[in-house]
């Protein structure tokens, strides 16, 4: 089932009322159907083949973006310094008229492989094969081929995608599925589309990503749980702006903050929860107007020539979208991500495992 038109989220997700009420019956509705489909794959009546390496699934149980992107940078970066040779697959979004797996490089075309594909390619320098497609199962093995050295895939969501199999850490296996959770939550902690959610809040996980500012002081301690999980909390950081026509061209925030008027300063982003970028841009002392955005959305010359504005600042997700815009005005915020040392720790420990396909019980 697919809420893909829910390109903005709707305010009545957030909490409860008349509106997500009358369409609960909906959601309940969807809840069979999710219930019935768990049930048919647990008879094992659809035969299924796991991936020949461990799968590690970065995914999120709401609608739209939660920050998955830079997780999977600091994931593919963190496994190789630890001696693995990661490669990422990703639905593609914007892909689907795709007939066969794509591999991604930093100069494909984000209208045809996806914006969040080109970005990892762009920010890891074309260091980790990337490939994209609806069925992911075709993804690893077109990947697999064309790189035989991979030995463990970060999976860009695909916790929904029933199509690959896998034996999950909890269970015994190598296979991690993560649940990315930002500060909005799980809304009204209903399902679609009475709610945000693509499955139930207590859905199943190897481990929680908590992106909240608010979980950010809990970094350090070993023990942190969340749903009966184990979680880990990801502390995000914006970096110096560059120039969008000149990359090599750098500015501080404080120093934008510092040469601009506020009301001469505009920020535009398509994500999924495009408030976190202005949030943290204020944390940093830069007010501007703020233009929030449909996930995805595309930018035209025209778009920015209407902005009434000396410094308008950007994602590095809508940074991909903008290669034929030349407007000197446009300066590129990178946002890094940096991985607990017990998250790298519990990784190498699940991804050292024996093969557990290898033995028949």
């Amino acid at each position: 089932m697919s809420f893909s038109f829910f390109r903005k989220a709707p305010k009545f997700w957030e909490r409860r009322g008349p509106t997500s009420l009358i369409l609960w019956p909906l959601s309940w509705l969807y809840g069979l159907i999710l219930r019935a489909r768990k049930l048919v794959l647990d008879t094992g009546l659809i035969k299924q083949k796991p991936a020949p390496i461990p799968v590690i699934i970065v995914g999120n149980i709401r609608v739209g973006g939660t920050g998955k992107t830079p997780i999977v940078i600091a994931l593919a970066e963190r496994l190789q310094q630890l001696g693995w040779n990661p490669g990422i697959i990703s639905r593609g979004y914007g892909s689907s008229s795709q007939l066969a797996p794509l591999q991604v490089k930093s100069d494909s075309d984000p209208a045809l492989v996806g914006d969040e594909p080109v970005l990892i390619a762009k920010r890891t320098h074309n260091q980790f094969p990337i490939w994209v497609f609806p069925k992911r199962q075709q993804s690893i093995r077109a990947l697999l081929k064309q790189s035989p050295n991979v030995n463990v895939i970060i999976s860009d969501d695909g916790l929904q995608h029933t199509g690959l199999d896998r034996w999950p850490a909890r269970e015994g296996g190598r296979d991690i599925e993560f649940v990315v959770h930002d500060g909005r939550g799980e809304g009204n902690r209903f399902l679609l589309p009475a709610g945000p959610l693509r499955e139930p809040a207590t859905r199943e996980r190897d481990a929680t990503l908590l992106t909240a500012k608010d979980s950010a002081h809990k970094i350090g301690q070993q023990e942190e749980y969340f749903q009966g999980r184990r979680a880990f909390s990801l502390l995000g950081h914006l970096g110096a702006a560059y120039q969008l026509i000149n990359p090599n061209n750098h500015q501080t925030l404080s120093q934008i903050a510092d040469s601009y008027l506020p009301n001469k300063i505009t920020a535009v982003a398509a994500l999924g929860n495009p408030q976190r970028f202005f949030d943290d841009l204020l944390s940093q002392g830069i007010a501007g107007k703020c233009i929030p955005l449909p996930d995805h959305a595309s930018y035209t010359p025209e778009f920015f020539e209407k902005i009434n504005a000396q410094c308008i600042l950007i994602t590095e997700k809508d940074a991909v979208k903008c290669a034929a815009i030349n407007d000197e005005r446009i300066w590129v915020v990178p946002l890094s991500l940096s991985l607990p040392d017990n998250l790298a720790e519990w990784l190498q420990s699940i991804l050292q495992r024996p093969d557990p396909y290898r033995y028949n019980l």
